[in-house]
Parts: structure tokens; sequence; C-alpha cells
């Protein structure tokens, strides 16, 4: 099994069907696979094997889905990296993932300059790197089948946020990306004439399995943008060529105060938002002036995204849906671990051919996160995924969340885990304490916010607080709001209740 053999079928079938469509220019299906071919080819060149780490930190691009598949082709792992990374962040992660070779952007360089080596970084595709793409694509051919892979071997690595220390590195298998690209392809009736909009980051499980290899599969085109620009989704909207709108609920708010939201759809067929609870209210005012529904789901990078979907058939608003084929989900005790009846809230557990193969090189945490291991093996297949999310299922199998285990903020479909964010926080000297969490907001679902209490005679702003944390935190995790407190609601323990400081904030009970 080869993920990337989705991509040679769809070349097979439909080799003049456009695949990939960015400023205008087109590639299609057949330039697709051959310019796959070619970096699969150079990569074997550069003495790359199985089994191999390759990084890539870029925004979206034709050349980073054309590497992308030409790693999988050779059975190596794509080691996916959020372009907006902070010089630290990259650091960190380069330095667990150790990749031999990295596709990245000129400004990188800096950065990465203290990793090369044998024992590191080997090469760096960039402009004025070891070599450039296209001058790598020059040394490759065009003749070449994906090899044969185990489906259990790890296909690419994407990075969730970490609460503490280094992130977690989700290792998804060929077999991981085939169920759930198959998943999303059947339960959105995907076809060849799909033409998908993606401005989402190819890093992120919603951007890389729900969109792109959903799409690949299925032999759509996927409209691409490096990255999330307004006046540019709104454009390729209004030119007709979107078929497929997938989105976070940041996007949706902000197209329902255009006046000719309806007339701006009419070519779009299909509403997709996930990355963040969408309010119902946001659901039933789209419904109402465009007369499209927004479709929801349910996944983690650990599921490699398709857990749950609300059908065509019968869809139900503020539900995550029903579990997609092939997948188990059960409500479980979120202490004892046993199976709880429709109804009952709980923490909602997932089995199947979605789950990750487990963390890089973290098998504590990988042990951790699933139900009734084996002490002597710490083998997990077959076992229960715990999401680390609460929510209960109604009597027709459709799931709700209700709240979080993990303590993790979603701010415009990107997850923030607050303990980073207070770890960054407490680097600042006049800081004596602080507690991170998320507010509610219309637009981006959860705003980050900092409360900070600081050392006695100290006086920082927010502004310079914000300067401070941009140094060290990808944009989306700074805080947006910071509140200066002279103490916390606490335990007997003395430890901070956040959920008190959240319902003091918003006034919530």
């Amino acid at each position: 099994m080869n993920a990337a053999s989705n991509l040679q079928i769809s070349a097979r079938f439909f080799p003049d069907n456009p695949a990939i469509s960015m400023d205008n220019t087109e590639i299609t299906y057949k330039q697709f696979n051959m310019e796959a071919n070619r970096a699969a080819t150079a990569l074997l060149k550069l003495g790359i094997k199985s089994g191999d780490h390759i990084g890539l930190c870029a925004f979206n691009s034709p050349e980073w889905l054309i590497l992308y598949f030409g790693i999988l082709k050779i059975g190596a792992v794509a080691i996916t990296l959020a372009a907006t990374l902070s010089p630290d962040e990259l650091k960190m992660l380069l330095k667990h993932s150790k990749p031999k070779i990295l596709f990245t952007e000129d400004k990188r360089l800096n950065d990465i300059k203290d990793l090369r080596g044998a024992d590191g970084i080997q090469k760096v595709i960039c402009p004025e790197g070891d070599i450039s793409f296209s001058r790598l694509l020059e040394t490759g051919s065009t003749d070449f089948e994906a090899v044969y892979c185990d489906r259990n071997d790890t296909a690419s690595v994407l990075y969730t946020g970490g609460t503490t220390g280094i992130p977690k590195g989700v290792m998804t298998t060929h077999l991981n990306i085939n169920t759930s690209a198959h998943n999303v392809a059947f339960c959105e009736h995907s076809c060849e004439n799909d033409r998908a909009l993606c401005f989402l980051p190819f890093n992120h499980v919603f951007g890389q399995m729900h969109v792109m290899n959903a799409t690949v599969i299925s032999a759509g085109c996927l409209e691409i943008l490096p990255s999330f620009d307004m006046d540019k989704i709104i454009e390729l909207i209004h030119s007709g060529r979107v078929t497929k709108l997938f989105s976070v609920p940041t996007v949706y708010t902000r197209l329902l105060t255009l006046p000719n939201i309806r007339e701006l759809l009419s070519k779009v067929r299909y509403c997709f938002s996930a990355g963040a609870a969408m309010p119902a209210e946001v659901v039933r005012e789209w419904k109402d002036k465009t007369g499209l529904l927004i479709f929801e789901g349910y996944g983690l990078t650990e599921t490699a995204s398709a857990v749950t979907y609300n059908h065509f058939n019968e869809h139900v608003i503020g539900s995550i849906g029903a579990t997609v084929p092939g997948v188990e989900t059960q409500i479980r005790d979120i202490l004892s671990g046993e199976a709880l009846p429709p109804g009952e809230k709980g923490e909602i557990c997932v089995r199947g051919n979605n789950i990750m193969k487990g963390y890089l090189n973290n098998p504590d945490a990988t042990y951790a996160t699933f139900w009734h291991l084996d002490p002597e093996k710490r083998r997990h297949e077959d076992q229960w995924f715990r999401t680390g999310d609460i929510g209960y299922m109604d009597e027709k199998g459709y799931f709700y969340i209700v709240d979080r285990l993990k303590d993790m903020i979603i701010t415009g479909g990107e997850n923030v885990y607050s303990t980073e964010v207070e770890e960054a926080i407490y680097k600042k000297p006049e800081v004596q304490e602080c507690a991170v969490i998320g507010v509610p907001d219309r637009e981006w679902g959860e705003e980050v916010a900092a409360f900070i209490i600081l050392k006695k005679g100290s006086n920082v702003s927010p502004d310079e607080m914000k300067t401070f944390l941009k140094k060290s935190l990808a944009p989306y995790k700074v805080p947006k709001i910071y509140e200066f407190v002279e103490d916390f609601p606490r335990t007997g323990k003395g430890s901070i209740l956040k959920r008190e400081i959240r319902a003091q904030y918003t006034g919530e009970k």
C-alpha cells in the first residue's frame, strides 16, 4: 500500500483534468504525477531511502504538493511543519524529527544554520539553499511507480500543539491516509468535477487529510492559496471556479457580512467547517442567506481527520454527526473507561484504521492516550484512542461535544495549548504568575486570553507583552486579550481555577 498511488490512479483515469490551480495557472493530473515522479527519483539520487525523514516548512504551493507525493512515492516520511513557526519552535521540531532534507524558504536559512551537518540537515531545498526546487526536479525522471509500503508504515508526521515541552508528532500511516481520504470523499459525494478551495495550511490535518488527500483520491482540483487572504478567497469564489468551500467559522462569519453572498456562492455546491465549534445560529443564518448548509464533522490529528460526519440525508444543526464508515466510536466513563449509553456524557473514544501509529519518539505519550493497553508489550493496536473531548451520543448515533478534557484553545481553526503560552509568558522577568484560557468569540471561535499577576513594583503594557511573545510564539498563539490582576480563584491546595477565571470574565455560570 502507498497513499501516493491515489495520485497515480487519478492521473491514469483523468490525465487531463486540472489537479492544482494557483494564480490562474493550472497543472493537470498527468503533469502533477510526472512532477511527483521527478521529485521522487531526484530524492533517490540524493541518497534518500524508505523511512528517511524529509521536512516541509513552507506555505501552500504546487511545489509543496509535488514534493509531498514524491516523498511518499519512495516510502520516505514527510515531516510537515507550519510555515508560521517561530525560529525557536522550528529548531525544536527539527531537532525532534531529524529530517535529512528540508524544503523551506530563504528566510529560514539563518534559523537552521546550527542544525546543518552529517547528523542533521544534509540539504536544504530553496532558491538560496543547496539546491532550488526547479533544479531538483531537473535531476529526476518522469517515469516512476510508487514503491510498496506496509499499510502501517509512517507516511507523514503532523505536529500537535504541546502542553509541555516538545509538541507531539503524530505518525500518520498510509492506511490512515487512505481510510480518511476515502471516507471524506464518500461522505461529501466528491467527484472529478469538483474544485476545492484550500487556504488551510497543508501541515494541518484539515488541509492535508480532509481537503488535499481527499480531493486527490477523487480526482478533483485543488484551488490553493498560500495562506489565509480574505480578499483572494472572495475573488476565487466570485470567479465561479470553486464548487467546494472548506473553511473555519471565522471565514463564514465574515462572509455573512457581504450583501451579495447568495450571488457570490452561486457555483458552490458544498460548504464544510472544521477546526472549531460552529455556532448553531451561524449555520441557520448561512442557510437563510445562501440556501446552503454548512456541514460539520469531527476529527483530530491523531485520527487523520474523519471520525464523524453530519450527513446529507439527515443534517442535525449543533451535532458533529454520526460515525464514518469503518470507524468505531464510543462514549466512555472518564475514570473507569466503561462504555456509556446514549445521552450519558463521557470521553469520546475512537477505534479504527484511521487511528495514528503513535507519537514520534514518545512511547509514553502514545501509551497514555489509549485505553486497555497491554502493560507488558505496550501495544495499542486495536485499542480505543482517548480523544480528550467530552460529549454524548443521542439515540440516532449523532454525537455532540460539550467540553474538553485537554487544556486546549481552538482559535480560527488552530489548536493552542495554554501551558505552552504560559511558559512563554513566564519568560518575561516582570511576570509573577499567569493563566491562559480561551474565551468565546463569534468570529474566531475562541480568543487566547492571558491573565497576569505582575511582580510587585513592575509595570508591563499589553502591547509590550504582545511584542515580547511574538519572538517565541507563532502569531496565532499570541494572546489577543491581556488582563492584569491581583490574584486568581484557587483550590484549597492553591491551584488556579481556570474555569472560574473564564466564568468571571465571560459572565458564564
